[in-house]
């Protein structure tokens, strides 16, 4: 069987596993598991209701193709992951200020709920995940109904997050009717957006596969375009700390947060880094690039100990972006 959704958030690359599974993007680990055992029991060939055995190997290979990694994904510690990918997505589609081209009557008034957004949400995603396996035929209309569900929520909730720190307008002077000729001056052209949201997306995309090497090779090319990025430098970090890089994590997880203190991935890592430490992260704790070559060699040598422990130390990497982080004594 082979689905091919085109919908919500699967448009731009990313298998939306809370479709999948009929949840929420803001669904907790317990919320996953429920659905998951409920989806298991209803479309395992012993117990599924359908019509032919057709049916039945289709309902097979949905459970075994599509909501098993759903739930592979979502149980674990690449659920935060996951999670952080879905929202710098909503974060960076909705300052790109373009309206997606919808196809579910649910998500155009989702569009429009105004401030009654998660309430609206809840609604819909209710009555979209009631029926959404009652159908083998249907399950893929379904499924891309409900990401586009999703997409909406992120990118309305992002969107109110941009509200919330709106530049300050000074109040307009008060001109007097003039009764000069002189023609009004053009309103200048909105800010195109940023050439490197090109590179993030690729970045969020190959960090949502685990491909955490190309992600750093979209980053470093998306810095060379605007150094001080802070969502690059952010990504960055976080790349790094997954492959267990804590000295380059450490400096691109400062510079995030020096171009902007708010830069939500930065402070996760910075809160996981710190915790690994024991003590705060600081430009000193980091190293200084004023010291050159000799700086750069330690850490070089820092980074080959920590993947040499990695390597040595069965439960130095847990399976997620911080799996192993928070095990083992500290030195």
């Amino acid at each position: 069987m082979s689905l091919t959704i085109k919908y919500g958030l699967f448009k731009y690359d990313l298998t939306d596993h809370h479709a999948v599974l009929g949840i929420p993007v803001t669904a907790d680990a317990n919320t996953v598991r429920k659905r998951y055992l409920k989806l298991a029991r209803l479309l395992h060939p012993d117990t599924v209701k359908v019509n032919s055995d057709a049916e039945r190997q289709q309902a097979s290979e949905l459970l075994s193709k599509l909501i098993n990694p759903a739930y592979e994904t979502l149980k674990g510690k690449t659920h935060h992951e996951h999670q952080i990918v879905l929202e710098q997505t909503g974060k960076r589609l909705a300052s790109e200020g373009n309206t997606p081209n919808l196809h579910s009557e649910m998500a155009k008034n989702l569009l429009k709920a105004g401030g009654n957004v998660d309430l609206a949400y809840a609604q819909a995603l209710k009555a979209l995940t009631e029926n959404q396996y009652k159908s083998i035929a249907a399950c893929e209309q379904n499924i891309g109904e409900l990401s586009e569900l999703n997409l909406v929520y992120l990118m309305l909730k992002a969107g109110q997050g941009l509200r919330q720190t709106p530049p300050t307008a000074k109040p307009a002077p008060t001109v007097a009717p003039s009764t000069s000729s002189q023609a009004a001056k053009p309103t200048a052209a909105p800010e195109e957006a940023s050439p490197v949201l090109t590179y993030v997306r690729r970045a969020q995309e190959y960090i949502g596969k685990n491909n955490f090497a190309k992600a750093v090779l979209e980053l470093r090319d998306g810095l060379k375009l605007d150094p001080k990025n802070s969502t690059c430098h952010g990504l960055l970090g976080m790349a790094y700390l997954k492959q267990n890089q804590v000295s380059m994590a450490k400096v691109h997880i400062l510079k995030s947060l020096q171009s902007n203190p708010q830069e939500a991935i930065a402070l996760q890592c910075k809160a996981v880094i710190e915790k690994k430490l024991g003590q705060p992260l600081t430009a000193h704790s980091a190293g200084s690039n004023s010291s050159g070559g000799a700086n750069a060699k330690h850490k070089a040598a820092e980074d080959a100990k920590q993947k040499a422990k990695g390597k040595s130390d069965p439960k130095a990497d847990g399976g997620g972006m911080f799996g192993g982080l928070f095990g083992g004594k500290k030195k």
